[in-house]
């Protein structure tokens, strides 16, 4: 069957098409984006304004119109930091539902970090053994640790590349005393949660996911997107210790020059890599391997687990 994930976050909204089946692996069919940068429409009080709102309602309709034409059976609806945190969520939810038909699901933070850690279980498999993931989206970040398909422990903390680049880096290119002022802050509350995983022992293999990473491996020099998903693309920490330091000194004009950078996501990769350098310096990782699968992979995974549970059972 035909399968479609719309995943409102806080960069973009983007409908995922796969074909799948119970017990297959889901095979890509269409990918439709649009940049809608909810977490930059919050009001002073943390509301999505009357503008954003009228954003998202018409980018809602206008996915729910692709994903009618590629004829997708069933579409799953997720929204993760900027709708979960807005202080009038509710009432955007209802605005949806009501103008366009489409119930988003908001997710927790908790949940985000374990079915992206699903989905990153189901690409390496149960020979990767004790697995430590990172996702850096544009709201959040997701740590999650653990050697089966449910993690030992998760954790979303608030360090999105979007929030922090809006935040606390305004300059173009940020003050240098901005960017210090960063890096402690983000590495003063990783330190506090990387207690509660190092509990749980030494992971055997470290992966991360989301655009940030992968554009911190492309400007390393990791292989092109077009030369295929199999390809194996790995990330060092001093690769990353070096470009943090060299982005903070480009404007982002520049930033959109390097190889594999988007412009839309060009501000964002400053703050995105102060803290990917950060968790790998407190998590001690010195080398990480960037995964294709993130969470709209692991929506589509425990959706089709839902779908194989509910089959008939075969008569011996």
């Amino acid at each position: 069957m035909r399968l479609g994930v719309l995943d409102v976050g806080s960069n973009t909204v983007h409908l995922l098409v796969v074909d799948a089946h119970p017990g297959a692996r889901p095979l890509p069919a269409y990918s439709h984006k649009a940049e809608l940068r909810l977490a930059e429409l919050l009001d002073p009080a943390g509301a999505i304004g009357p503008e954003g709102v009228e954003r998202l309602v018409a980018t809602v309709r206008a996915a729910q119109e692709v994903a009618e034409d590629q004829g997708v059976a069933e579409t799953l609806t997720l929204a993760t930091s900027a709708v979960r945190e807005a202080t009038n969520a509710d009432e955007v939810l209802a605005r949806v539902a009501g103008e366009t038909g489409v119930t988003l699901t908001v997710l927790s933070g908790d949940e985000e970090a374990r079915l992206t850690f699903l989905a990153a279980r189901r690409w390496l498999g149960w020979s990767a053994g004790k697995l430590l993931l990172f996702d850096i989206g544009g709201g959040s970040l997701e740590i999650a640790l653990g050697v089966d398909e449910e993690p030992d422990a998760a954790a979303s903390l608030p360090l999105g590349a979007g929030r922090l680049t809006n935040a606390r880096l305004p300059g173009d290119p940020p003050e240098p005393a901005d960017v210090r002022a960063l890096r402690r802050d983000v590495r003063s509350e990783l330190a506090q949660v990387a207690r509660d995983f190092k509990r749980f022992g030494e992971p055997d293999r470290v992966v991360a996911t989301s655009k940030t990473f992968k554009q911190l491996a492309r400007i390393a020099g990791a292989a092109r997107s077009a030369e295929g998903l199999y390809v194996r693309r790995d990330l060092d920490r001093d690769d990353v210790r070096s470009w943090s330091q060299k982005l903070a000194e480009l404007p982002i004009a520049e930033r959109r020059l390097l190889p594999g950078v988007s412009e839309g996501r060009a501000a964002q990769l400053l703050a995105g890599a102060i803290v990917a350098e950060a968790a790998m310096d407190i998590f001690n990782i010195p080398t990480l391997e960037i995964c294709p699968w993130a969470l709209r992979e692991g929506v589509i995974l425990r959706r089709l687990d839902q779908m194989r549970t509910s089959l008939p059972a075969v008569a011996d």
